[in-house]
């Protein structure tokens, strides 16, 4: 029973040293999004921070500030939500099969 549990903590320390390095790894990765045909362009890295935002001068309307404001949002979420996704995936290739662990995923 003991020399399991032993076995059991070596593992889970090799899964902790692989998701802080695919974490290190994740910081770097980037994706992009789009708003309003291209005109709104958002970067996010894999610690679902925005890394940049690209705004065409053409959509930029004194007159029509909230359309802008709905684009910028739009890409700003789809950025970050797509920066979970890919985290998701990665962590979810670290894990053994038919292992879950709360909180991790």
């Amino acid at each position: 029973m003991m020399k399991g549990m032993g076995n059991m903590m070596k593992q889970a320390q090799k899964l902790q040293q692989k998701m802080a390095k695919l974490q290190e790894e994740l910081a770097g990765a980037t994706v992009e999004t789009s708003a309003g045909g291209g005109m709104v362009k958002v970067v996010a890295n894999g610690k679902q921070q925005i890394v940049s935002i690209r705004i065409e001068k053409e959509v930029v309307d004194p007159e029509d500030v909230e359309m802008l404001q709905d684009l910028v949002l739009a890409a700003v979420n789809d950025a970050l939500a797509k920066s979970q996704e890919m985290v998701s995936q990665e962590m979810g290739k670290l894990m053994p099969a038919g292992m879950n662990i709360p909180g991790l995923m």
